[in-house]
């Protein structure tokens, strides 16, 4: 059993650096387990308790990106007599894995905070996908994580099959770790479990049906977390509802992530340099300072694309994701430009409305 102390939960000298500005000697620190609507599940050295947002820093919170979500750590105000607490504060994020809201709407959704790693699943059998899986790879970076990628049912395909898409995964320059599993034969569960360091956090996230949620059980020991069984063709079928961060006995946590097959890109400028490196390093010796890499002369990337340099997918899917975050994150500055000229309008009809 391990002893719960704040460090248990991954806690730093980074989180205790910003306890004086956040917390006074009235308040505690505890951290988001998982978020169930208005409610919030913490742990802390005292053990887990629930807890709900203060009414001030919900109204003055200016988007749903700034409310606590699996991993924050909050600041939070409780006494022995109360049986839920109140959060005042969030700390600031080490690190976090978002996305674009799915649909129209152009907003961020917070998936997890202050994740070490991010192991992102596929199944060797139906969900294979070089470009969904550099999608993940560009929204992992750029959230500060460190990339795992973990291809699961491996009893479903031949030996052959499954070398063909790690040597697919490399030769697209993808250079992240990549590790196989069955959960049928259990091959691979405990070398990936001795991987998980003690304080460190770790983020599963794939489509549904890939395996995840059966992957920590099989952690845990138990069936902790709802599965559903899997079909006659192979593939899984969605069950997880909800994201919770869950303590393992070696000490590492795990959060497990309702599948997500839509990962929409905004605003991931640092993630694209990070994952298409090979790329920008051509680009530094482009002709012109503002190339696209589309059609100008003189172009580094189109001469090594033309050699064979580079993968011809893998440079079409830099294009794509570039375009898109470019589109999301205009169109997205655009929406808080509209909601705070809003809102000035709200103040001065207020200030009108008292002055009569």
């Amino acid at each position: 059993m391990v002893d719960l102390t704040l460090k248990t939960f991954g806690w730093d000298s980074w989180f205790e650096g910003q306890v004086s500005k956040l917390c006074d000697e009235n308040k505690s620190v505890a951290r988001v387990v998982s978020v169930d609507r208005n409610q919030l599940l913490l742990a802390g050295e005292n053990g887990s308790f629930r807890a709900k947002l203060s009414g001030k820093y919900r109204h003055e919170s200016k988007s749903t990106s700034e409310l606590p979500c699996v991993g924050d750590w909050v600041c939070v105000e409780k006494s022995e007599s109360d049986e839920v607490g109140v959060v005042h504060k969030v700390f600031d994020r080490k690190s976090y894995l978002r996305r674009k809201t799915a649909g129209e709407v152009v907003e961020y959704q917070m998936i997890a905070a202050n994740v070490d790693f991010v192991i992102i699943v596929q199944s060797c059998h139906y969900d294979f996908n070089l470009k969904r899986l550099e999608r993940y790879l560009v929204m992992v970076k750029d959230g500060g994580a460190k990339p795992f990628i973990l291809l699961t049912k491996t009893d479903l395909v031949a030996p052959e099959v499954l070398a063909d898409q790690i040597a697919q995964i490399k030769n697209t320059g993808i250079a992240e770790p990549v590790a196989t599993i069955s959960n049928v034969t259990k091959e691979g569960i405990e070398e990936l479990k001795k991987n998980l360091s003690p304080g460190k956090t770790y983020c599963f996230v794939g489509s549904s049906g890939v395996g995840k949620s059966t992957i920590i059980n099989s952690f845990v020991g138990r069936d902790m977390l709802q599965t559903k069984v899997v079909s006659s063709t192979g593939e899984g079928r969605h069950a997880t509802v909800r994201r919770e961060l869950i303590l393992l006995d070696n000490g590492s946590m795990v959060i497990d992530n309702p599948g997500m097959r839509e990962f929409g890109v905004i605003g991931a400028k640092d993630g694209i340099e990070a994952s298409y490196s090979d790329i920008l390093d051509l680009a530094s010796v482009c002709r012109f300072r503002d190339c696209t890499h589309t059609n100008e002369p003189g172009c580094a990337v189109l001469d090594a694309l033309a050699r064979g340099d580079i993968d011809a997918e893998h440079y079409a899917n830099f294009l794509k994701l570039r375009r898109e975050s470019e589109h999301s994150l205009s169109s997205y500055a655009e929406k808080r430009k509209k909601d705070r000229d809003f809102g000035r309008f709200i103040k001065s009809a207020k200030k009108d409305l008292d002055d009569e």
